[in-house]
């Protein structure tokens, strides 16, 4: 599972309806919005981080996004080569 958090900028005067397609997006959900900025705090999940990565495009490509950057970001998947290490050198 992949988190991410991220920052997306619009026209104050956009704010409600970019709020609304966001929280359409799957596993994306809008945590914060600052209506006099156009500021809008928004936390998104994804299975893998190719998958979290291709979200943050589509929520790039928003009608009215100024800008979205990921200002947050935590993982939890397994190196496949963390599976290698040998019983013996792994840490107990």
């Amino acid at each position: 599972m992949n988190i991410s958090g991220i920052l997306v900028v619009v026209p104050p005067a956009r704010i409600e309806g970019a709020t609304r397609a966001l929280n359409a997006l799957p596993g994306v959900e809008v945590h914060h919005t600052e209506p006099t900025t156009g500021r809008i705090v928004v936390v998104q999940e994804a299975e893998t981080v190719d998958q979290e990565v291709a979200a943050l495009s589509r929520i790039k490509a928003l009608s009215g996004v100024m800008l979205a950057e990921m200002v947050y970001h935590v993982f939890d998947e397994t190196p496949p080569e963390w599976d290698a290490i040998p019983a013996d050198m792994a840490a107990s």
